[in-house]
């Protein structure tokens, strides 16, 4: 289940959350739906990945990152498909539990707006890597991470907690979304040798010099965009608290720009704690503030 990288999905969910609840009042219920449905799609996601990994061949004895389970002998591909299943429909049940506690109904048209955004979120969770043209072998993982991972958990964590919108969430949106971005990228240039021989990543589009590049300009531009939020928002320094887990960002930066190989795995949690740490603190600071 990767669970190593669960405080990614966490982490806009969080921020959207803490973000709505200084002056809107919130359910705890939707609040606790929203984190397990969050979760359990994240785990759809490593799960989907895993076996479409498998079954391309990409997952290979050569391959940098931690080994998985069918890499290791340790499942079956029909069981991991028997999991996927599961973790599918527990998506559906907490999902449209969500969109009724927040709403009370999911007939009107809004909450039946949230759903068709929550069964496009399971077919993206599931095609990653799955699928007859899977989208993740195209290049196309870093924009449905953006998406998903940015957009719809801050901006949906957001709505679901007040119900009431604001523009302005689309800056710390956009920055947990380059930070996903990012912990999608250094995965990938970690395994460029592997997914050179059956996938397309942006990594390997840009190679490994521009890949880091890369990755250094979406932290950048998730910090700036953050910062901007801040300002416009500033209701004194407890707004800007998600500073205090910059050391966490500088560090990954350092090791992708110095690593190479099975030696960078160790910056993708690393990048994961930082973003949920950045939220979770972003969050409070304007709580409190």
């Amino acid at each position: 289940m990767r669970l190593r990288t669960l405080p990614l999905s966490l982490a806009g969910i969080v921020l959207g959350a803490l973000l709505a609840v200084k002056d809107h009042a919130f359910s705890y219920l939707t609040l606790v739906l929203l984190a397990l449905t969050t979760v359990s799609l994240q785990i759809l996601s490593n799960l989907s990945n895993e076996l479409g990994d498998t079954l391309s061949g990409t997952d290979r004895a050569d391959r940098q990152g931690m080994r998985y389970s069918l890499q290791a002998g340790e499942m079956t591909v029909p069981q991991m498909k028997r999991l996927i299943a599961f973790f599918a429909g527990l998506s559906c049940v907490l999902g449209f539990g969500m969109v009724w506690s927040a709403f009370g109904t999911v007939l009107a048209p809004l909450p039946a707006a949230f759903l068709l955004l929550g069964a496009a979120a399971v077919w993206a969770a599931m095609h990653y890597t799955l699928g007859k043209n899977p989208y993740g072998y195209r290049g196309l993982g870093d924009l449905f991470v953006f998406l998903f991972f940015g957009l719809a958990t801050v901006c949906g964590g957001y709505f679901l907690t007040c119900l009431a919108w604001d523009w302005q969430i689309l800056l710390p949106a956009s920055a947990i979304g380059c930070f996903s971005v990012a912990v999608l990228n250094v995965n990938n240039i970690r395994d460029m040798k592997s997914d050179a021989a059956t996938r397309t990543t942006v990594a390997l589009k840009l190679g490994l010099h521009r890949a880091r590049i890369y990755q250094t300009a979406l932290i950048a531009a998730g910090w700036v965009l953050m910062t901007v939020f801040a300002v416009l928002n500033a209701q004194g320094w407890g707004s800007f608290a998600y500073v205090i887990s910059l050391a966490a960002f500088l560090t990954h930066l350092k090791g992708v720009w110095t690593r190479e190989d099975r030696a960078l795995d160790p910056m993708l949690p690393l990048l994961v704690i930082g973003t949920f740490l950045f939220a979770l603190l972003g969050g409070i600071g304007f709580l409190l503030a």
